[in-house]
């Protein structure tokens, strides 16, 4: 009788050890899991972004089960973050439709887009400067620097400077280098 309350014991302890394993690997699993999330650094909003690849759905909702409202279709198109959850970010576009798009088909890459008419890109921050190219709108480039009134923008193999009034992809007042 003496050996039955002894394995009795022993068994306890091992289901005690097979439990407290298992929540340590539930807790370690956890930890892997939230990791990205906090390793992950909070950026301001509103922030601009752009259009990682060529094809982009943009849904009504942050996540997949939500329907597709359109799909984006241009490569580099800067787009405004507006909100977050999760790994969806809500964006507005040049024109101001809004919609929820997976962060990963997103880049940090500054990109603008010409507006209006016919904008030209010119050698240096001043109206008066010479004349670098001469840009068709909805043509879109890449934002290098922003000045207070004046940003410098590369489309294709040129670079020059545009007044803040002719494109879209950068805060008003926004200074950087």
């Amino acid at each position: 009788m003496s050996a039955q309350p002894a394995t009795l014991a022993i068994q306890t302890l091992h289901r005690l050890a097979w439990a407290a394993g298992l929540a340590l690997a539930a807790l370690a699993l956890l930890a892997l899991t939230m990791q990205p999330a906090l390793a992950q650094k909070k950026r301001p909003l509103p922030r601009f972004v752009a259009v990682k690849t060529g094809k982009v759905n943009v849904r009504t909702g942050p996540g997949a089960r939500y329907p597709v409202q359109w799909v984006l279709r241009r490569r580099y198109l800067p787009m405004l973050v507006i909100a977050e959850f999760e790994t969806w970010r809500k964006v507005r576009d040049w024109e101001g439709a809004t919609g929820w798009v997976h962060q990963a088909t997103l880049t940090g890459r500054r990109t603008i887009i010409v507006t209006g008419r016919v904008r030209a890109l010119r050698r240096r921050p001043d109206a008066k400067a010479p004349v670098v190219a001469r840009l068709q709108p909805l043509v879109i480039g890449r934002l290098l620097a922003c000045k207070r009134r004046w940003c410098r923008v590369q489309v294709k193999s040129y670079r020059g400077w545009l007044p803040r009034a002719a494109f879209w992809g950068a805060r008003k007042g926004e200074v950087f280098k």
